[in-house]
C-alpha cells in the first residue's frame, strides 16, 4: 500500500460520517437545520459530491446571534485561568484530530498534504498561544496625573462575527476565534461555502473541550444571505473577516447601521524585489515557494517579481526550470506540491488569465495551460515580458501564477512596488543594509520581510494597507480587536470642582 492510497483509505473512512448526515449548523450546542434546506459541497480532485451542508439563512443567524448573546455573560465572567484551560484542552483536541483535519481539509479544499498536514498543527498552536494570554488579556495601565489616580483596562467587546475564506480555512478560523474566545467574547461563525468540513469539526473539538454551549456557533450559507444577516445584526459588535477586497467593501456598508467594528484582512498583489547583489539562490527559493505553495491560494503570496535588469535573465531562466519541475497531483500524495484549485468558478477566473497575459504582450514562460478534466489542475504558471501596468501585474489571481517584471534602479522599483492599489507584503533581497533599511521604510506593505519567506511570528502584527485590509492580527493587537478600552478615573479629593448656581 502506497502512502497515497493509504490516505484514501483514512479520508474515506473519516468522509463517511458526513456522507450519512452531511453538516448541520451548530447553534447553542445543538443540530440545526438550515432554514433554506441544503446545498452540495464538491471535492475539486475529481469533483464528485461530498456531502449536503445546512443552507443558513437571516434566520439562522438570529438563532445564532443570540444564543451568542445569551451566553456572553457567563463567557466574560468565567476566571481567567478557567477559560485559558478550555482553551488549552482545545489546542490538545486538534492535535490529538490532526490527521483527520488534515485530510478533510485536502480534499474540500484540494491543497496539499504536504502543507495541510501542519495546518491543523498551526492551528493548535493559535489556540495555545492565545490561551497563555487569557490571564493578562484585561490588563491596563496606571496613568497618574496631580489629581487623579487613572487606570485603563479592557473589557470584551460582546458576540462577535467571524467570517473566513476556503483556501486555508482550518488554521485561519483558529487564528480569528482563538484570540475571540480568550479575550472573552463569543463567536458566531460563517464558514466559506466552498470548504466547510474542518469547520464542523472544529465546533466539535471546542465543545468537547469543555466550551459552553452558545459560545462558539457555526452557521454555513452564503455571503449574500448568511455573511450579509451576520453583519447587520445588531447583537453583534464586531466583525473579523478574511477575503477578497470587494467583499470587505461590502461588509463595510452592511455594518455601517449598527457601527460594527471591523477588522478586514484582504486581498494583496504583492511584490518580491530581488536586487543583483542578494543571495540569489536562497531568493530563488524564497520567490518559489511564496506563490506556488498552498496552490498559489494566499493572500502573502509574492505574485509580482521585481527582478533587477543586470540578473533578469539568469534568474528567470532558473525559476522556467523549477516551475517546470513543480509536481501537480493527487492532494493526498505526499509528494504533491501543488493541488487543484479550489472551484471550477475559480479554476475559470485563474486559467482566464492565460488569454489576458498574452492580449498584454506578455510571455507565457512555464505553464498556462490546465492539466486533464478530472479536476481542477492547473499548470504552475509564470509571465515574462511583462511590465507594472498590465492586468497580470496589477490584479489579484490567487493561483500558482507569477508575474517576472525587470527594473533597473532601486528608485524604479519602489515605484512600482508601490505602484498598485494593495498593500499586504513586500519581500525585498540585498545584502545592502542601508538599501534594506531604506527600500522597507518606503515600501507601502503592512508586513515586510528582508531575506525572507512570510515567517509567520504570532506576537506580531498580521494585515494590510490600502486595498488590503484594515486593522491588525496577531499578539495584543488581536485583544485591541477584541476588547473595549475602558479608563476609570479616582479623585485624589485635592482638586477644586467648579460650583455653578452656589451664592
Amino acid at each position: 500500500m502506497t502512502a497515497l492510497t493509504d490516505n484514501i483509505a483514512k479520508l474515506n473512512g473519516f468522509l463517511k460520517r458526513f456522507s450519512e448526515n452531511g453538516i448541520q449548523n451548530r447553534i447553542a450546542g445543538q443540530d440545526v437545520a438550515g432554514a433554506g434546506g441544503v446545498f452540495q459541497t464538491h471535492s475539486p480532485v475529481d469533483k464528485s459530491l461530498i456531502c449536503d451542508v445546512a443552507h443558513g439563512t437571516a434566520s439562522d443567524i438570529d438563532k445564532a446571534a443570540n444564543a451568542a448573546r445569551d451566553a456572553f455573560p457567563a463567557w466574560r465572567d468565567m476566571p481567567a485561568n478557567e477559560r485559558r484551560k478550555i482553551l488549552i484542552k482545545v489546542a490538545e483536541g486538534i492535535e490529538a484530530r490532526a490527521e483527520e483535519i488534515a485530510l478533510c481539509e485536502c480534499w474540500d479544499t484540494g491543497q496539499t498534504m504536504r502543507f495541510m498536514s501542519k495546518a491543523a498543527l498551526r492551528g493548535a498552536e493559535n489556540f495555545r498561544y492565545f490561551a497563555d494570554q487569557v490571564i493578562s488579556a484585561r490588563d491596563g495601565q496606571h496613568l497618574k496625573s496631580p489629581t487623579l489616580m487613572n487606570i485603563t483596562t479592557r473589557t470584551p467587546i460582546g458576540p462577535v462575527g467571524v467570517i473566513t475564506p476556503w483556501n486555508t480555512p482550518f488554521m485561519l478560523s483558529t487564528w480569528k476565534i482563538a484570540p475571540a474566545l480568550a479575550s472573552g467574547c463569543t463567536v458566531v461563525h460563517k464558514p466559506a461555502e466552498a470548504s466547510p468540513m474542518t469547520a464542523r469539526l472544529l465546533v466539535e473539538i471546542a465543545e468537547e473541550a469543555g466550551l459552553p454551549p452558545g459560545v462558539l456557533n457555526t452557521v454555513n450559507g452564503f455571503g449574500e444571505e448568511a455573511g450579509k444577516a451576520l453583519c447587520e445584526h445588531p447583537a453583534i459588535k464586531a466583525i473579523a473577516f478574511v477575503g477578497e477586497s470587494r467583499t470587505g467593501s461590502l461588509i463595510t456598508k452592511q455594518g455601517a447601521d449598527t457601527l460594527k467594528r471591523n477588522h478586514l484582512e484582504l486581498g494583496g498583489k504583492n511584490p518580491v524585489i530581488v536586487f543583483e547583489d542578494a543571495d540569489l539562490d536562497r531568493a530563488l527559493d524564497a520567490v518559489i515557494f511564496m506563490i506556488y505553495s498552498i496552490n498559489g491560494e494566499r493572500c502573502t503570496s509574492s505574485s509580482r517579481l521585481l527582478v533587477q535588469d543586470s540578473i533578469r535573465e539568469d534568474f528567470e531562466a532558473k525559476l522556467v526550470a523549477r516551475v517546470n519541475n513543480i509536481k501537480v497531483g493527487h492532494p493526498l500524495d505526499p509528494t504533491s506540491e501543488i493541488g487543484p484549485l479550489v472551484t471550477e468558478e475559480h479554476f475559470n477566473k485563474v486559467t482566464s488569465y492565460f488569454d489576458i497575459a498574452k492580449e498584454d504582450g506578455a510571455t507565457i514562460a512555464a505553464g498556462g495551460a490546465a492539466i486533464g478534466e478530472a479536476g481542477y489542475f492547473v499548470k504552475p504558471t509564470l509571465f515574462t515580458n511583462a511590465n507594472n501596468k498590465m492586468r497580470i501585474a496589477q490584479e489579484e489571481i490567487f493561483g500558482p501564477v507569477l508575474t517576472s517584471i525587470p527594473f533597473t534602479t532601486e528608485e524604479e522599483a519602489l515605484a512600482m512596488a508601490n505602484d498598485t492599489a494593495y498593500g499586504l507584503t513586500g519581500y525585498v533581497w540585498t545584502n545592502d543594509l542601508t538599501r534594506a533599511l531604506r527600500f522597507s521604510d518606503q515600501l507601502e506593505a503592512g508586513m515586510i520581510w528582508v531575506n525572507s519567506e512570510n515567517v509567520r511570528h504570532l506576537p506580531t502584527p498580521f494585515g494590510g494597507v490600502k486595498s488590503s485590509g484594515i486593522g491588525r492580527d496577531g499578539g495584543d493587537w488581536s485583544f485591541e480587536f477584541y476588547m473595549e478600552q475602558k479608563h476609570i478615573g479616582f479623585a485624589m479629593g485635592n482638586h477644586k470642582i467648579t460650583r455653578l448656581g452656589a451664592q
